[in-house]
């Protein structure tokens, strides 16, 4: 086991591995930026540096830096948390260069899977549906619109190196397709350094489910189940859980397997998350593999009782998993909201500001994974996340009684936030029934549902 590991990240997460840090045994190393200086949770790590201003891209997404406060802090691996350098294949490159263990999956694995085209090639090989859509990356709005006519609109333009819903333009006709396609191109290479772009079919009404998988240095993969994603606004999710609610036995067990099947094609090791979309035939194809640890992550831990951060911090130093398949049994209902500063009645426009009361939920089977307090001033320069409220009860009636419960009882004042909007979700007719899609929010905030 280490016994020193940098947490290169901030927020919430760096938080969740500051703790597990601490329940191992192992000495964490937190890093941050100006706007993070003085933040609560850094007391809780065994020691803060500081690495730049504000802007992520002045501290947070700066490998230099975060390779200088490593080589400083005499740590033996860094934890990338999830979001800023969790996917990049030169940061992973970079560390075990220098002799410091990247927790997380092996670089090759890294940039394979996070190659969206070659992913799709790899899903395809190992006996896997992929979304009907362009073969390679295209490099003109000609080549768009052949493939679309090919596969029939809707589509949607993808960056081939990344995700979160940046560079994701859908397109309804050829006119909307070649207007968006440079703009899809221009943000990809604003977000990725990557103006690469393919082409899919645009599956509408359809569910996102994603399998959990954990993989040692032995060759032994197990997955954790499966979330539901379903519910996302500009394809950034919004509530989470687990078991999907809205698929069958048949798919859920398919897409299981086809996730342990495809972390085995890629020698994939240490946690990561393969995404699926199920239409409404009950057809799933591949989607993509997010290379690390999700925001969403405490849905599977409860449902499984498996703590996936430490279970990242072993495979990664050397240890074979523990858990067999077999033996794996996912007990009751977990539900996340995420709650943002952001305002839904105007467009999810980002709300900054200084937190004047918050007030924590609580109870039997409530869970909330927060670095915020009362006083605490939400930056600008990142993601809205203030919070993870996440239940866990038998039945799924009871874990939604549970957290509209919490829901009620959570208090942010300052900045307005999503909560509202998850109650909405929580008590309408369509999620209690579990008949949601993906474009359901959306449909919702515009008045539609």
């Amino acid at each position: 086991m280490f016994s020193r590991i940098l947490v290169a990240n901030r927020g919430e997460i760096a938080l969740r591995i500051i703790r597990a840090c601490h329940e191992l045994g192992v000495q964490s190393v937190a890093v941050y930026s100006e706007a993070d200086e003085g933040a609560e949770y850094l007391r809780l790590a065994d020691e803060a540096i500081r690495i730049g201003t504000a802007p992520a891209g002045d501290s947070y997404l700066r490998i230099d830096r975060i390779m200088s406060a490593a080589e400083i802090a005499d740590v033996q691996a860094i934890h990338p948390g999830y979001g800023f350098l969790a996917e990049n294949p030169k940061f992973a490159e970079q560390c075990r260069g220098c002799n410091i263990e990247f927790i997380g999956p092996p670089t090759a694995a890294m940039e394979l899977v996070g190659d969206k085209v070659e992913a799709r090639r790899l899903a395809k090989e190992a006996k896997i549906d992929t979304i009907p859509g362009s073969d390679a990356t295209v490099s003109t709005a000609d080549e768009a619109v052949e493939v679309a006519h090919r596969i029939g609109f809707p589509v949607i333009l993808k960056a081939a190196g990344g995700g979160g819903g940046r560079g994701m333009r859908v397109a309804h006709n050829d006119i909307s397709l070649r207007k968006n396609f440079s703009a899809a191109r221009t943000e990809a290479e604003a977000a990725f350094k990557n103006a690469a772009i393919y082409v899919e079919k645009c599956l509408e009404h359809a569910r996102h489910v994603e399998v959990q998988i954990l993989a040692d240095q032995f060759g032994h993969v197990v997955h954790l189940g499966e979330r539901d994603c379903t519910l996302q606004r500009r394809y950034q999710k919004l509530i989470e859980e687990a078991p999907s609610p809205g698929i069958t036995e048949e798919v859920r067990y398919g897409i299981r397997r086809a996730a342990v099947r495809l972390a085995y094609a890629a020698n994939y090791t240490n946690a990561g998350t393969v995404e699926f979309l199920v239409d409404e035939n009950d057809h799933y194809y591949f989607c993509e593999v997010n290379a690390r640890i999700q925001v969403e992550h405490p849905v599977t831990e409860l449902v499984t009782g498996v703590d996936l951060v430490k279970e990242q911090i072993r495979v990664a130093a050397g240890e074979k998993l523990r858990l067999r398949q077999r033996r794996l049994r996912l007990t009751g209902v977990a539900i996340e909201c995420r709650i943002n500063a952001e305002d839904p009645a105007n467009g999810f426009r980002p709300t900054p500001g200084r937190i004047e009361r918050f007030v924590a939920p609580g109870g039997p089977g409530v869970r909330l994974d927060t670095h915020v307090h009362a006083g605490y001033v939400v930056p600008p320069a990142y993601d809205s996340l203030l919070a993870k409220l996440i239940v866990h009860q038998k039945t799924r009636r009871d874990a939604i009684a549970c957290m509209v419960r919490a829901l009620e009882e959570f208090t942010i004042e300052g900045v307005p936030t999503t909560i509202s909007l998850c109650l909405d979700i929580l008590r309408h007719n369509q999620f209690l029934r579990g008949k949601v899609h993906t474009t359901f929010v959306e449909e919702l905030v515009a008045g539609d549902q």
